[in-house]
């Protein structure tokens, strides 16, 4: 039987001023997904879009997420 290695992903800590459960599991799934539009996180994360603009608005405001064209990726 073939041996298989499952490469780890490094997850930094989410941001301890991140108090709502659905900012954590955007702003985690942002991080290892690399960036994700909209569609791609209601689809995903299985949350409303108004949800999601809320979300991303408050991560927004708080510099964790920028919008680049159609997705939005954690910020530098």
């Amino acid at each position: 039987m073939a041996s298989q290695t499952r490469r780890r992903a490094r997850i930094d800590p989410v941001p301890d001023d991140l108090e709502s459960a659905h900012a954590k599991l955007v702003y985690i799934y942002l991080e290892v997904a690399e960036g994700a539009t909209i569609e791609e996180l209601g689809e995903i994360l299985a949350m409303k879009k108004i949800n999601i603009l809320s979300v991303l608005n408050s991560l927004s405001s708080a510099g964790y997420v920028e919008q680049a064209e159609s997705e939005y990726v954690l910020a530098n």
